[in-house]
């Protein structure tokens, strides 16, 4: 069991102690601290707009972070069972002062996490999540008397609202989809991806094949959208003769393909071939970060366009975005940002522009796939003990390989002529990733395992 506290809110497994899990003490304290910094910056009542997904805990946290906010005098707007990125389309729609997401992302039901935005509906920057964290450390827990608590409205509608929005952009072409007639399967963990993407694919004509669509919070199976935990949408795919599947996470920021052979087309290949549709209609800068393939780089060259890295999160992806101005970003782990629409991963403009573009080549899934630069990526990781100083192992690591390229921007990243290796330090799990790319599955497990060597005989 574990509690975790980052710049972009605190994430934990529910039940145990307080300040070791994710406890309605610490759910409390986080929520005030988090009113507090509101209110600094607001001269007014402070509006915040919360959305949880589908997970077990999800109704027991909304209701501490809503009344903990309203004791505070914030008024909370509730959109009840939601997606990330809804939540951040709606704060600037509602010209709230704030967000929160109730969501864990990827992790196990037993996990649950706040997540904090801004008043642009993105994720609050180093300085001010630090500030949280540090005010939730040493809460002065004082409360508004009872003529000037926050109100409670409802609104359960943003998922279609935000729908809506998706099938109306330029790049969307509702038409051509309609006129394909594909069949998808949807595989949405039994979270929030079921109430919003079969939806979507419906408005654009596809037949849909649910699977694990009902927002019960019970996950079938690991929640995180890799190859290994989705051999079932792989068969139906089969079975059901579709032209792909489609895959989310339990707060819908997170999208996967499956070809139409059953295949998983890499979930980095989702923002790949999303940037290679969205570069041919509008040229421009494209961002991803340092752990992410570099076909997004080959992608931008093969348009003319120029690419840029940025450090891990969605926060410093954001921050590179807006630097250069980028048409089209987002992180390998099958997240899609498109500016234009909203600064934040979309899963939902994520499965609109791949079948925009499926639809424009008149291939296959596997054959769009066939056409992308051709890289594999293996993702471990080591598991942290007391014993390991991340810091002194990577600067031990950065000596080791100090003739090649490198960064140290975020963790260290060691790029070789054909192949890559990214260490850093997990924000949310504890534990050091190891992500390697190479231009066969073979040599990029084999760069993986070298490394963990390395690391383990530094630490034995």
């Amino acid at each position: 069991m574990a509690l975790i506290k980052s710049i972009s809110g605190i994430r934990g497994t529910i039940g145990g102690k307080v300040n070791e899990n994710l406890t309605p003490i610490d759910i409390v304290k986080f929520a005030t601290a988090y009113a507090d910094w509101l209110i600094k910056q607001s001269a007014d009542q402070p509006k915040v707009i919360i959305g949880r997904d589908a997970r077990i805990s999800g109704e027991m946290v909304q209701q501490l972070v809503t009344y903990t906010l309203v004791a505070k005098g914030v008024n909370v707007v509730d959109i009840d069972l939601s997606t990330t990125p809804t939540v951040e389309m709606v704060v600037p729609y509602e010209k709230a002062d704030g967000g929160i997401i109730l969501t864990a992302s990827h992790n196990p039901k037993e996990w649950n996490a706040l997540k904090l935005l801004n008043n642009k509906g993105e994720f609050l920057s180093s300085k001010a999540g630090k500030g949280i964290l540090d005010a939730a450390d040493q809460a002065d827990f004082d409360y508004k008397d009872v003529d000037h608590l926050g109100k409670v409205s409802y609104n359960s509608a943003y998922i279609d609202w935000h729908i809506e929005q998706v099938i109306q952009h330029k790049l969307v072409d509702r038409k051509a989809i309609q006129s394909a007639n594909l069949k998808v399967v949807v595989d949405a963990v039994n979270s929030t991806g079921g109430i919003s993407i079969p939806p979507l694919l419906k408005q654009l004509g596809v037949q849909v094949v649910p699977l694990y669509c009902e927002p019960n919070g019970k996950f079938p199976h690991n929640p995180e959208p890799l190859k290994k935990h989705l051999t079932e949408i792989s068969e139906l795919v089969k079975k059901e003769q579709a032209d792909l599947g489609i895959v989310v996470d339990p707060d819908v920021d997170r999208l996967a393909i499956i070809d139409e052979n059953g295949e998983m087309i890499g979930e980095e290949y989702t923002l790949v071939s999303v940037a290679d549709y969205v570069l041919s209609h509008q040229p421009g800068s494209c961002v991803s970060n340092l752990s992410s393939s570099r076909a997004l780089s080959d992608i931008a060259k093969k348009h003319s366009c120029e690419y840029f890295a940025s450090a891990v999160g969605e926060v410093n992806v954001v921050e590179k975005m807006k630097a250069q101005d980028a048409v089209i970003g987002g992180e390998g782990n099958g997240g899609v940002i498109l500016p234009d629409l909203h600064y934040g991963r979309d899963s939902l403009i994520g499965t609109a522009l791949f079948l925009s573009h499926l639809v424009h080549s008149k291939k296959t899934c596997s054959q769009l796939r066939a056409d992308l630069p051709d890289y594999f990526m293996a993702k471990e990781k080591i598991q942290l003990t007391p014993d390991i100083n991340v810091d002194d192992v990577l600067l031990q690591m950065q000596k080791d390989y100090e003739q090649e390229e490198y960064s140290t921007i975020d963790g260290l990243k060691v790029d070789f002529a054909d192949s890559w290796v990214h260490l850093r330090k997990s924000n949310t799990e504890p534990i050091i990733r190891v992500y390697t790319e190479a231009q066969s599955q073979n040599e990029a497990d084999e760069l993986a395992q070298k490394i963990i060597r390395q690391i383990k005989a530094k630490v034995s």
